[in-house]
């Protein structure tokens, strides 16, 4: 009879920090389905996702979560698969992922579909950060503009 092999390969399918990213996800619409969620509460979970973070990303979200909160106090607070976002109309404009949480070499400032920053057939959605300066700062305050008008 022949022997049946066991799975012994290491799996080619999600990272560990993929799944936490979705089980994340998954218990963040299992929370925003239960209640109504405000905007204290999400502004409440992004702080605490920020202050779990270690440094340099810490420090940079801190920074871009008032940058956002400045340039575009209409977008709401969130939590999008354990990450700092920014919604409108309950859609994801804008988040911020660590490097630390995919075991990255930088974290990424993004953007989704809601955002309202098309230009021609082709136009930046992420940026790479590795560090805030003065003047990344002045540019992310504008995209974060353009893309709630």
């Amino acid at each position: 009879m022949a022997e049946k092999k066991t799975a012994d390969k290491k799996s080619k399918g999600f990272t560990a920090e993929e799944r936490a990213a979705m089980k994340a996800r998954a218990q963040e619409l299992k929370t925003e389905a239960r209640a109504s969620k405000n905007r204290a509460d999400g502004e409440r979970d992004v702080l605490a996702a920020i202050a779990a973070m270690q440094e340099p990303d810490r420090v940079m979200a801190k920074r871009l979560h008032a940058i956002i909160e400045a340039a575009a106090p209409t977008l709401w607070p969130k939590t999008w698969y354990g990450m700092p976002a920014y919604a409108k109309d309950g859609k994801v404009v804008c988040f911020f992922k660590s490097a630390e949480k995919f075991n990255s070499r930088y974290a990424t400032f993004g953007f989704e579909e809601a955002a309202n920053l098309d230009d021609g057939v082709m136009w930046p959605v992420a940026f790479a950060l590795k560090q805030l300066t003065a003047k990344d700062e002045a540019r992310i305050t504008a995209l974060v503009k353009k893309a709630v008008s």
